[in-house]
């Protein structure tokens, strides 16, 4: 079992930042990835960034330019920092384990860009 924890989001004015972390515990394999997705309201749910062990990330378009994902894999975490939000960013936000046999989801985190 892999257990996930996000934390960071919030309430942000358009234009803003904020910093996402998810932190992962238990049998984590060596080669993975993690990825962020997220879902608003009345919408499914989307991908916006995966970073695999000594592989560039990738991004949506959506974010691309905007949005960075890093990882400490000395701490098993993954953040997602995010820059120039907007209103369409409004969403949760919920971080994704995976590896060659199982994934694995956090709860998620809301964040919301308004003024």
């Amino acid at each position: 079992q892999v257990q996930l924890v996000e934390s960071g989001g919030g309430l942000v004015q358009p234009g803003g930042s904020l910093r996402l972390s998810c932190a992962a515990s238990g049998r984590i394999f060596s080669i993975n990835a993690m990825s962020w997705y997220r879902q608003a309201p009345g919408k499914q749910r989307e991908w916006v960034a995966t970073i695999g062990i000594g592989e560039r990330p990738n991004y949506a378009d959506s974010v691309k330019g905007r949005f960075t994902i890093s990882r400490d894999n000395a701490k098993n975490t993954v953040y997602l920092q995010m820059n120039s939000l907007k209103p369409e960013d409004t969403a949760v936000y919920t971080c994704r384990y995976s590896d060659r046999y199982r994934e694995y989801w956090g709860q998620g985190t809301q964040v919301t860009v308004s003024s």
